[in-house]
């Protein structure tokens, strides 16, 4: 193999598929970021056995060939060359010569048949969506994807892909998020799960334009192309919560609250319910006021906002955490925050519009 590419092209393509290299691992191979030189294009593909991310950038390629490369040591090295035309030769010992200007570095590579395959998504099973919609959908859900390995399935988001329009969903057994955004076409009705690692990354390749990209769905797998890169992901098993029962339909108390004032108040009071064990804030509503206490060992706070209150004045705690983590996916400049009694759970949704909603566990009060 020997090919000629300029180093910020290849820096930036290595940082995008190392992503999905394996940190932690006994087994080498899955730490390496595969190169394959063919038709004037340089291949550079990293995974970790459930995500794959390829990525193709233009180069003079004189000898085609292929190596798998330490992932790590390549990335920092390449980093330091981004202003340099660089040479990659590939020599009997399967060593990569790194040339640039009047310097080289030899770096011994690994056996290349024994990096694993990569699925190919050949799937006429697809939907359109625009860009910056599919970004939107991940980033209202994704932060309430389980971190615990007791349910795999609720590790992913659930995607309900629909004929005009595509459903997310998320829960951890204490907050869900649910998001749904119009698509442009389908040519399935299919409900899938996407390991949240998968959906993280390929929403940092996202942009937020208009540009319609397309899904691929095969079996057991998901595909997302843009700008020459690649995502591949395998698709979690399993049957996902039920989530349409969780949800409440009937309210007690509808709070009507600017986003931002509630966010900056749950902020302030948040610095002293973290030094709490449950970073608790207990909600007071009465009337058309919003009270917002916090109670640890350093001092108390109290927190007023103006509301809009259409029912019975309530009393009920939450994390802070949950609550604001919420807030900040959002842009709406009002929220409806929708409540029956003070152990049941708070289902916050825009003021206008049914695209998205989040539910919120309640805490045990304890003053």
């Amino acid at each position: 193999m020997k090919v000629f590419c300029q180093g910020l092209d290849l820096s930036e393509a290595i940082l995008k598929v190392i992503k999905a290299a394996s940190s932690k691992t006994t087994n080498p191979i899955l730490e390496g970021i595969k190169l394959t030189a063919e038709d004037n294009t340089l291949i550079l593909v990293a995974t970790d056995g459930e995500l794959a991310i390829e990525k193709r950038i233009v180069a003079d390629v004189k000898i085609e060939g292929e190596t798998v490369i330490p992932g790590k040591f390549f990335s920092e090295y390449v980093r330091k060359l981004t202003g340099e035309q660089i040479e990659l030769t590939l020599n009997e010992k399967n060593q990569l010569k790194i040339k640039y200007t009047d310097s080289e570095v030899f770096i011994q590579c690994l056996n290349v048949l024994e990096f694993p395959n990569v699925q190919k998504i050949e799937s006429e099973e697809y939907f359109e969506i625009e860009q910056a919609e599919l970004k939107d959908l991940i980033q209202k859900t994704i932060f309430s994807v389980s971190l615990e390995d007791t349910r795999p399935v609720l590790k992913g988001c659930l995607f309900e892909v629909g004929e005009n329009k595509v459903t997310s969903v998320a829960l951890d057994g204490y907050r869900l998020a649910l998001a749904v955004k119009p698509i442009k076409k389908s040519t399935a009705k299919v409900s899938l799960i996407i390991p949240g690692r998968s959906l993280n990354e390929m929403s940092k390749l996202l942009d937020d334009s208009n540009e319609t990209i397309r899904v691929y769905m095969q079996k057991n797998y998901l595909m997302v192309e843009q700008n020459s890169t690649k995502i591949i992901t395998r698709l979690l098993d399993g049957d996902f919560i039920n989530y349409k029962q969780i949800i409440p339909t009937n309210f007690t108390s509808v709070v009507t609250v600017n986003r931002l004032q509630l966010e900056d108040a749950l902020d302030r009071a948040s610095i002293l319910a973290r030094v709490s064990s449950d970073n608790s804030v207990k909600f007071n509503i009465k009337d058309n006021v919003l009270n917002l206490q916090a109670r640890s060992e350093i001092g108390n706070v109290d927190e007023n906002l103006t509301i809009a209150l259409s029912g019975e004045d309530l009393t009920i705690s939450f994390d802070a955490r949950f609550f604001k983590e919420c807030l900040r996916v959002t842009e709406d400049d009002f929220l409806k925050l929708c409540f029956t009694t003070s152990i049941n759970p708070c289902v916050v949704r825009p003021n206008e519009g049914e695209d998205y909603l989040f539910l919120i566990l309640p805490l045990k009060q304890l003053y």
